[in-house]
């Protein structure tokens, strides 16, 4: 029964870390984690990443922001997403932030964060 619930409901936890905005649509990810990196995709196909996408780091929290602007048409149909999309994920206590790097290929963003190896947060105290 407890494993039926992270299929049913998902990582709840993870929904605390989600930043949502009225206005904004939230932009779909999948993350991976290893000893040496920490790594989110985002399906953002159609946009122009010089121009469109904003990748911010602040708090230990990884901000991907990007906008679609709607073409002018005259009739038909779209069902398309438009406006601001915006995804905030909780990096790792160890990612190095000052070497983050994005690519983006065939809609897909990827940021990768190198991570720090662990430290162990223990040191002896002297008794005087």
């Amino acid at each position: 029964m407890t494993a039926l619930l992270p299929r049913l409901f998902g990582d709840f936890g993870e929904f605390f870390d989600m930043e949502l905005t009225p206005r904004s649509h939230l932009i779909r990810v999948e993350d991976t984690l290893t000893d040496e990196q920490y790594s989110v995709r985002a399906e953002i196909p159609g946009m122009d990443p010089a121009k469109d996408v904003h990748i911010t780091v602040a708090n230990n929290m990884l901000t991907i922001r990007a906008e679609r602007k709607e073409e002018e048409k005259t009739a038909g149909r779209s069902e398309f997403r438009y406006g601001a999309m915006r995804r905030t994920v909780r990096l790792p206590e160890n990612a190095d932030t000052a070497a983050i790097r994005a690519s983006y290929d065939k809609g897909i963003l990827e940021v990768t964060v190198p991570l720090t190896p662990d430290a162990p947060d223990v040191r002896e105290i002297p008794v005087t």
